[in-house]
């Protein structure tokens, strides 16, 4: 390997890593911790998957708003209040906890493992 392709291969690595870090100040749960917590009629449910995907599986009491429409909906929700987050993996759930963090939104929770977790 030559030092062009080293570099290169350092540099998606770190990209990588710099993307799924977890975002500072955003609380992770597990989908155990999760099911203690969906009677809380304090907080706000969010599942930022597709359409499909969310009425395909979903769980009661979670509102869905796709990730790429979440920073034009954002609006629907009250930033007095916890938005718990969730997707398929954990992945994009993380990008959306981001995002609120960007848009004001102070008490955001992501959930960890996403659908694939939950039992």
């Amino acid at each position: 390997m030559n030092t062009g392709t080293i570099i290169m291969i350092v540099l998606l690595i770190g990209l990588l890593v710099w993307r799924l870090r977890p975002v500072k100040g955003v609380r992770t749960i597990t989908t155990a911790q999760l099911k203690g917590e969906l009677a809380d009629k304090n907080k706000q449910f969010v599942d930022v998957r597709t359409p499909g995907e969310f009425k395909g599986n979903s769980i009661k009491g979670f509102k869905n708003i796709p990730l790429d429409q979440l920073p034009n909906k954002a609006s629907t929700l009250s930033k007095d209040r916890e938005v718990v987050v969730i997707c398929q993996s954990g992945m994009r759930s993380a990008r959306a906890a981001k995002i609120l963090k960007n848009l004001g939104f102070k008490n955001i929770t992501n959930v960890k493992g996403g659908m694939s977790a939950w039992r």
